[in-house]
């Protein structure tokens, strides 16, 4: 007998909730063949199998709490095979830049680019991110029905919405006859089955409260609000006039798209914050109080609040002070696309020194962002509108970018942040400035 314990993926994550089992008890399974999905605080992750036999015994529920080293699965082999490449806790290699990277098998297991199936055969799953499988089953479709075009058949978004199109343009059928409930009658359960309820009827003023677990990303996004909300936030508002920043768009945009890239006002916006965390470090910087130290980070990894279909997600632009417009707006595209299909890994979701949302994106004006711990500060965008402002006197309309500061205040103070939305707005309202830092 084998037994399985959950390995040590890295980023310093010591839990992971069991989101989805891909095997059952009795199921024969080959070495590395994907056999659970788990929910960390960064990503979704696959876990695949270290060695081949049969699934004895599945330790740990769907939507449980399990800790690196927990015991999650056994298996009865009839061989001693063991993947070379299996996760192991206590195995680690050096990244590049020094730090200890996730074990081999951890880190294969963090890309969702796994063997997986497409079209389900008899007795087979297709296996799919939550946020596919939620999207099909509010569309009414069976995934075992979608070809999957991603790694080796993976079912994608994509797929889904091609799936439902091609649905839409094929002939109608006949009309199903419409079923009426009716709740003095109960359908005889057939045998070795269990009965079958009544439909629900609700009476008019009926108070019903229907519940849902707590589980998934959403329950991850919570565990990591509660913690922010533990920073003493501060907020600063204030707008600037991006008549010019909207000009130079607007200019650049032709060659932009020659390059096959659409150029929003992010990168620019991306640029301009990059350059003032470098005149002022502290906003760049993280707090350990346990340490009782300031880290200040030499790099610029910037951090984006991208909004998924059951939450929100911060890829990472990482070394952001390194690129373009242009790679700056590819970049931006691809993380973007990755988010919405859950395919995002560990590193793409970790390591941010400070954090942009742009609540703009769904046309909110005005907002108060949260910190992302364990960064001390996150630039908040509203819509950019035209409004009236007086210039030399007189009323004229401009378009106005409003700006939403939150910072930590064990560390920042309000005169600092004052300095930084000033530094933030000079570039912003003049984005020419930011050739002068060329190199």
């Amino acid at each position: 007998m084998y037994e399985f314990k959950l390995p040590d993926v890295g980023e310093g994550i010591h839990e992971a909730e069991i989101l989805n089992w891909l095997v059952n008890v009795g199921d024969t399974v080959s070495v590395n063949q994907p056999i659970l999905e788990i929910q960390t605080d960064k990503a979704i992750v696959e876990i695949p199998s270290p060695v081949g036999g049969t699934v004895a015994e599945i330790k740990i529920e769907t939507g449980t709490l399990a800790h690196v080293g927990d015991v999650l699965i056994t298996f009865a082999r009839g061989d001693k095979s063991v993947a070379t490449t299996a996760p192991k806790a206590a195995t680690a290699a050096k990244s590049a830049n020094g730090q200890q990277a996730a074990p081999a098998a951890a880190t294969a297991a963090a890309r969702a680019t796994k063997a997986t199936v497409g079209i389900a055969g008899p007795g087979k799953r297709v296996l799919a991110a939550p946020a596919v499988r939620k999207m099909a089953l509010e569309a009414g479709i069976n995934l075992a029905d979608v070809s999957g075009s991603g790694p080796a058949g993976r079912v994608l978004p994509s797929d889904v919405r091609h799936f439902i199109e091609q649905q839409k343009a094929a002939p109608a059928t006949a009309p199903k006859p419409e079923v009426v409930a009716t709740p003095a009658i109960t359908p005889t359960p057939e045998a070795g089955k269990a009965p079958i309820p009544p439909p629900v009827v609700r009476q008019p003023g009926q108070e019903i409260v229907e519940e849902e677990p707590l589980q998934g990303l959403r329950r991850r996004i919570a565990e990591r609000m509660e913690l922010a909300w533990e920073i003493p936030h501060v907020t600063s508002f204030d707008e600037v006039d991006a008549s010019k920043l909207v000009a130079l768009r607007k200019q650049l945009q032709p060659e932009a798209k020659q390059r096959g890239v659409r150029l929003t006002y992010l990168p620019f916006i991306i640029k301009a914050v990059v350059q003032t965390l470098k005149e002022h470090p502290y906003f760049n910087a993280s707090l350990d109080m346990e340490q009782q130290k300031i880290l200040h980070h030499c790099y610029y990894h910037i951090g984006i609040a991208t909004a998924v279909s059951d939450g929100l997600l911060v890829p990472v632009i990482r070394h952001a002070d390194q690129m373009n417009l242009i790679q700056l707006a590819t970049e931006l595209k691809r993380l973007a696309d990755l988010a919405q299909e859950r395919r995002l890994s560990l590193e793409e979701l970790s390591g941010s020194t400070f954090t942009i949302t742009n609540f703009g994106s769904y046309g909110n004006s005005v907002g108060t962002p949260i910190i992302n711990a364990p960064e001390v500060a996150i630039l908040g965008t509203g819509r950019i509108a035209e409004k009236p402002v007086v210039i030399d006197g007189e009323v004229v309309a401009r378009p106005m970018l409003p700006l939403a500061l939150s910072f930590d205040h064990r560390l920042i103070d309000g005169a600092a942040s004052g300095q930084f939305l000033q530094r933030l707005k000079s570039l912003l309202a003049d984005p020419n400035l930011l050739f002068l830092e060329l190199v």
